[in-house]
Order: structure tokens, then C-alpha cells, then sequence
């Protein structure tokens, strides 16, 4: 079996507006999952596999914690956002102009909304469990 680094040195977070329903709530969190898992690079992460007793594989589950948390609004996540850009810390966002029609009519919504109009709905990050807690501490479990 392999060595792996310790568990708990880094982790997921993702804050999620706690104004959204439940089937949007979760159609946010797939879209962040997926954008920041691209944006890591390999060695960044640790990813590892489960064997069952019969010899079944259930493959490739994240090595650390993934948290998913609750923001109150669109300006709480957007403070994230911000920590994140100060600190070099990996992440992605998601905004209201992202919800409606396809991928080219969202990119072009985005493109003519000013940040400070954007309502944002979720960000996702990952980095070291201690940098994250200190601007991430106050949220609650999304629930």
C-alpha cells in the first residue's frame, strides 16, 4: 500500500448560497467539482482507490476532505473570491449569469456584467486546510 500524505494538511471547500433550491444548490456544486478538479494539477492532489471485499473497484475518491459549507449571500462568497485571488489559492466561481441557456449565451451574459453586479452562487477552492479555515471558518454546514 502506498504512504500518503496526512488527510488533514489540505482539503475542498465549497460555499454554497444558501438562497438557492436544492436541485440548483446541487447542479452548482457539480459544475464547481468539475472546473476545479481541472484546474489542479496532478501532484497537487491525491487521489486513491477502494476495494471492496470481492475485489471491486470503486476508483479514484479524493484522498482529502471535501466541505461544503453555506453563505448567506452573494457578497459573503464574494469575499472568498477575494481572499482566494490575495492568497494564490486555487478555486472557481459561480454566478447568476451561468444559469440560464447554454454555455455561449452564459459566456456572453457573464462578459456584459460588471463583477460588482454578478451574484455569485458558489465558489469552490483547495489548498491547505489552515489558510482556508481562516477565511472560511465563520460558515456553517450546508445543511
Amino acid at each position: 500500500m502506498t504512504q500518503l500524505p496526512d488527510e488533514n494538511q489540505k482539503r475542498y471547500i465549497a460555499v454554497l448560497s444558501k438562497k438557492m433550491d436544492i436541485g440548483r444548490s446541487f447542479n452548482v456544486l457539480g459544475h464547481l467539482s468539475v472546473a476545479l478538479s481541472n484546474k489542479l494539477d496532478s501532484t497537487a492532489t491525491q487521489y486513491v482507490d477502494y476495494i471492496d471485499a470481492d475485489g471491486s473497484c470503486h476508483p479514484n475518491m479524493s484522498h482529502y476532505p471535501f466541505i461544503v459549507l453555506k453563505g448567506d449571500n452573494s457578497n459573503k462568497i464574494r469575499k472568498v473570491r477575494e481572499e482566494a485571488l490575495n492568497r494564490g489559492i486555487t478555486f472557481t466561481d459561480f454566478t447568476n449569469t451561468m444559469i440560464e441557456g447554454g454555455s455561449l449565451a452564459q459566456q456572453q451574459r457573464t462578459r456584459e456584467t460588471a463583477e460588482a453586479d454578478l451574484e455569485y452562487l458558489g465558489i469552490c477552492l483547495f489548498g491547505d486546510t489552515q489558510t482556508l479555515r481562516e477565511f472560511t471558518k465563520k460558515f456553517s454546514l450546508y445543511k
